[in-house]
């Protein structure tokens, strides 16, 4: 059975060429399929049973409207475009509304943005301080009760601290207190006191040789809180630290020169060199070659970074001095104030992996009165800072020679002018030796 249009048989199409072909011959040129554009044919036509109208066996083909062989209003979608780019916001395209391919971006607020940068950086400044603040307080070992002291003078302008240097050992291994040349003995004793005076003029510090002759006045036990009367009796002043520790020594310098303590500090041996090392060591000239057995001292004349344990054995060192103890106190407050003004550098302050540590060094090992606090604190090292950089005046007290006993007695006419000068918070006339 044929099932092709009457007029159109496989027999009507003659030799052609290509695809199931016998011929060589190229087939003539194909008859298209006819699209006609226009009124669709009337409903008495036939589409393929009437004459074909348009020769050639070709059968009549669908009238094509919308290009699928479909009129307007039978609902049927071509799917061709009508000119609608697709995806386009707001459906679009050229020669349309809003003719473009998408709306600009708006411009960056960058009011907004800096601002809410800004906030963010002060909040998380101010939570870091916060913390910061919470845990260097907690590390403040406030062991010292000043409560305890007794007769104190009255205090006057300004702020003093007693700053002391122990031998302390406490938590040194055997092999630490080797290193460090400390040796091993047992208790705590003084091997350096300052006095540094704040106030709204320049700082002043003061060394209190360890050698110094002083009388123990009266004084209330610290620990078993009873009162021992004067004797009138004469020792150095470090052993009134070995006698009853902070309390006594505070009381002692109080009695001895009339002038009150407001804060005391004090370091021992490990905390002094931990510190040193959490900085990346202190910058000293220092003037001469130092060799000291003893505090383990081996330095040749000139500028140096001392680490912890040289810094330790350059302000131990008395030995090897003309002036003995003198010369060690003026290498001493030397080094702190250079040690101060290391600390107090935009290198470790704004540095967190040496701020920290240097914080967790000092704070660990310093020993405070009850009342101290980390702004007192920060307001002595400042302090100490402005003496290494010449703004303040650095000092012995004043010594008019030896006592009997081999101690070192100090000018009590001298004293008495700069006690006068420290209490009224005016500069500091005296010189020490």
């Amino acid at each position: 059975m044929n099932d092709w249009p009457e007029g159109f048989s496989a027999d009507n199409r003659g030799n052609r060429y290509g695809r199931g072909s016998s011929s060589a011959q190229p087939e003539s040129a194909r008859v298209m399929r006819q699209v006609r554009r226009g009124p669709a044919a009337s409903p008495g036509q036939a589409a393929y049973g009437g004459a074909p109208p348009y020769g050639g066996g070709v059968p009549q083909q669908p009238s094509y409207v919308d290009g699928g062989g479909h009129g307007p209003g039978d609902g049927y979608d071509s799917g061709y475009n009508t000119g609608q780019v697709y995806g386009s916001p707001g459906c679009r395209g050229p020669g349309g509304p809003g003719d473009g391919m998408y709306e600009p971006r708006p411009a960056p607020n960058w009011r907004r943005r800096i601002k809410v940068t800004t906030i963010t950086l002060v909040t998380l400044l101010v939570v870091t301080s916060v913390g910061t603040y919470f845990w260097a307080d907690s590390k403040l070992n406030r062991d010292v009760d000043l409560s305890k002291v007794i007769d104190r003078p009255e205090g006057g302008e300004g702020t003093n601290f007693l700053i002391v240097g122990s031998d302390s050992r406490k938590g040194m291994s055997a092999e630490e207190k080797k290193k460090l040349h400390t040796g091993s003995a047992e208790g705590k004793r003084t091997d350096s006191m300052m006095i540094l005076h704040t106030g709204d003029g320049a700082p002043t510090l003061i060394s209190l040789p360890r050698d110094s002759n002083v009388t123990i006045p009266s004084y209330k036990g610290s620990e078993s809180g009873k009162l021992y009367p004067a004797t009138g009796r004469q020792t150095k002043l470090n052993a009134a630290y070995a006698e009853d520790g902070p309390e006594l020594l505070v009381r002692t310098v109080e009695a001895n020169t009339g002038l009150h303590i407001d804060h005391y500090v004090e370091i021992g041996f490990a905390g002094f060199a931990n510190i040193v090392d959490a900085v990346g060591g202190v910058e000293m000239d220092i003037p001469q070659d130092i060799k000291d057995t003893k505090s383990g001292a081996d330095f040749k004349k000139g500028k140096q970074t001392l680490n912890g344990e040289q810094a330790l054995a350059f302000v131990r060192t008395r030995y090897a001095l003309a002036g003995s103890d003198l010369d060690r106190t003026k290498n001493q407050q030397k080094f702190l104030s250079a040690l101060a003004n290391q600390v107090a550098t935009p290198g470790t302050v704004l540095n967190p992996f040496k701020l920290y540590p240097t914080m967790s060094a000092g704070l660990d090992t310093l020993v405070v009165d009850k009342d101290m606090s980390l702004f007192d604190l920060a307001s002595m090292f400042w302090a100490m800072k402005g003496v290494s950089g010449g703004e303040g005046k650095s000092m012995n007290m004043p010594i008019s020679g030896n006592t009997p006993n081999g101690n070192l007695q100090w000018d009590s006419a001298k004293v008495k002018t700069l006690v006068s000068q420290l209490k009224n918070d005016e500069k500091v006339t005296v010189s020490g030796n």
